[in-house]
């Protein structure tokens, strides 16, 4: 199988992995008015296909063969002698992440990428480092906990940015709402917003600021734990490789999709339920965003665990390596501040506190990712 033999070498496969969670979620916003429940059965797809094809390729070729500390069993070999309780760990973990991964999507449609990612990824970032260095302590701890204090820190300030941004577009739609009330009608005290109000105009009055919020901490309290899961899956006498663990995580991803999906349609965090007929109705580039956003996110997911799983003297460490996979927080807030404009129009007090979120953000990451460097001196 194909590994990272120098540090370099993983350090590039955990920024791959950096580029790809962080651009994935683009393919979502540009499915346009397609629900994300019918676009996450396209997206689980992606995930799927693409893991199967670094296992097969990737995962199967002799790369990493000459170096004496790398048993480079192949895919299908490492598949086959490996403990089936590590197969669980594997496939569990793509179940836990799949439920997480669903909550962010739906914060997402909420309440976009730069509320979404920064609350729900950092969240899990957090929780990730902690048990991450509980399985493999690598890093220095002082910077690996401070850097995930200063992390919760932006998450906090994120959270106020949104809901004064939310306020602040809640009192200027209350104006426009009741400019649409006829001329006389509006003289009585008990008047309300008519029923055949614009249904835009009823979801912004109904939905409430902190949905989002709570939708990406549940996500990230989730997505936290499915990390830890995949590296126990590699860890041990006949353990997976890393291209196996990808596999059968994929294969949790995409067969969980049908049972947690069914209870998203029915059961909607926006809008009203959805059949699974409409699927078939969606557009061919629909559905070709949905593979592509599970490809691209899946390519970051197999870096992940690559990098996670080199030789010991040149690996950044699982605790690493997923944190600075996680700085595709920061790469997904800036998609969705300046390009997505999620923030449009926001007060300079909104500004300030999305500029102080990216300065913690970076600052954290930063000591997150410099911590196995200080543990070496």
């Amino acid at each position: 199988m194909m590994v990272a033999t120098t540090y370099l070498g993983a350090l590039f496969l955990a920024i791959l992995t950096m580029l790809c969670w962080g651009s994935w979620a683009n393919t979502l916003k540009l499915s346009g008015k397609w629900r994300f429940e019918l676009y996450y059965f396209d997206y689980a797809i992606g995930v799927f296909l693409a893991a199967t094809i670094a296992a097969f390729t990737f995962g199967s070729t002799d790369g990493g063969a000459t170096d004496p500390s790398v048993v480079a069993f192949g895919f299908v070999d490492s598949l086959t002698i490996a403990r089936k309780l590590y197969w669980i760990y594997a496939f569990a973990g793509g179940v836990v992440f799949n439920l997480a991964n669903m909550l962010l999507v739906g914060a997402i449609a909420v309440a976009g990428l730069s509320v979404a990612f920064p609350v729900g990824i950092g969240l899990a970032l957090i929780i990730g480092v902690l048990l991450n260095f509980a399985i493999s302590r690598q890093g220095d701890p002082l910077f690996l906990f401070g850097g995930s204090a200063v992390v919760l820190l932006a998450i906090i300030v994120c959270a106020l940015a949104h809901a004064a941004y939310q306020k602040a577009k809640g009192a200027t739609a209350a104006p426009v709402a009741q400019a649409s009330v006829p001329a006389g009608a509006a003289t009585g005290p008990a008047r309300r917003l008519p029923a055949r109000a614009p249904a835009a105009q009823r979801r912004t009055a109904a939905r409430s600021p902190w949905k989002g919020v709570f939708l990406s901490l549940g996500a990230g309290l989730l997505m936290g734990l499915f990390y830890p899961l995949v590296e126990l899956s590699k860890k041990g006498d006949f353990a997976l490789s890393p291209y196996a663990a990808a596999f059968m995580f994929a294969l949790g991803v995409l067969l969980s999709t049908f049972v947690f999906n069914l209870f998203f349609m029915n059961f909607p965090v926006d809008g009203p339920p959805v059949s699974f007929r409409e699927y078939f109705k969606g557009t061919g580039k629909q559905h070709l965003l949905g593979l592509l956003g599970g490809m691209i996110w899946a390519t970051g997911a197999v870096s992940n665990f690559v990098a996670a799983s080199t030789p010991e003297r040149v690996n950044v460490g699982p605790a690493v390596s997923y944190s600075l996979g996680q700085g595709a927080t920061l790469i997904s807030t800036l998609w969705g501040l300046l390009v997505w404009r999620e923030f449009k129009g926001a007060s300079g007090r909104v500004v300030l506190y999305l500029v102080l979120m990216l300065i913690l953000f970076v600052a954290g990451l930063g000591m997150v990712a410099i911590a196995p460097l200080m543990n070496a001196k």
